[in-house]
């Protein structure tokens, strides 16, 4: 399936845009990655890159007394973000704002904590650091989760699915040198637990599928890139033990 076509992004997006996240993660391993962040000037100056619809922007902002920047490319999610910031009382506290993770535009060194849940590799962590460690105050604070392999040699299927979206994908040391490269002291990581991958994440997704089968029945060219959607979910009941989404903790050094 060409991934460059207008169908298949318009049917990617009428899945991804209607979850609760846009990848792995949950409440309580954000406020795990908050625990190692340590102590944090109050409120802290927090940004969130690659925010998607903003499933861990309101976590921050439930955990945490902080003014939040919340940034996307997409400007449909950041809608809907909008839309819930609103409706919880939160637009005060949280902007939301369309920008590129490459090129966000804003002031160096103007945060106290650099957040980003499954985004960084869309610009490639080696260059995403150094952005992150500029916009950063001294001292200052950088968590981010990214997919990192458990084995030396993962089978066949399952990197080949990888290699689509992330050839450069390593291990978890791999991501620990390019941290140290950075600027940045790491204060610890820890894997997101299976559970993590599916309460807001794949079966929703799952559930998102069906439905567009029910509303695309004799449909060839939207079955066809369902399909080729609800093969992430399957591959990921088959092959989860060959690799994993890690939370990485760090400190700008100086």
């Amino acid at each position: 399936m060409n991934q460059t076509a207008p169908r298949f992004w318009k049917i990617f997006f009428g899945i991804y845009g209607e979850l609760p996240r846009q990848g792995p993660g949950s409440r309580t391993c954000t406020a795990e990655a908050l625990r190692l962040c340590g102590n944090l000037p109050s409120p802290p100056a927090i940004l969130d890159l690659g925010c998607g619809t903003g499933g861990q922007t309101l976590h921050l902002a439930e955990l945490t007394s902080g003014s939040i920047v919340a940034i996307d490319n997409h400007a449909p999610f950041l809608e809907r973000l909008q839309a819930t910031l609103e409706k919880r009382w939160l637009s005060p506290r949280v902007q939301a704002r369309v920008a590129d993770m490459a090129r966000p535009g804003l002031p160096p060194e103007s945060f106290d904590l650099i957040w980003s849940e499954g985004a960084l590799y869309n610009i490639g962590i080696g260059s995403a650091l150094p952005i992150c460690c500029s916009l950063l105050r001294p001292g200052g604070r950088l968590a981010f989760t990214d997919a990192v392999w458990r084995v030396e040699d993962p089978p066949p299927e399952i990197k080949a699915s990888f290699d689509l979206d992330y050839p450069a994908m390593g291990m978890a040391k791999d991501v620990e040198a390019l941290i140290a490269n950075a600027g940045f002291e790491l204060l610890g990581r820890f894997t997101l637990p299976d559970e993590a991958w599916w309460a807001d994440f794949y079966t929703p997704m799952e559930r998102r599928i069906e439905e567009l089968r029910k509303s695309n029945a004799g449909d060839t060219e939207a079955m066809a890139i369902l399909d080729q959607l609800a093969r992430e979910p399957e591959l990921h009941r088959r092959y989860s033990d060959c690799y994993a989404y890690e939370f990485f903790v760090a400190r700008r050094s100086s």
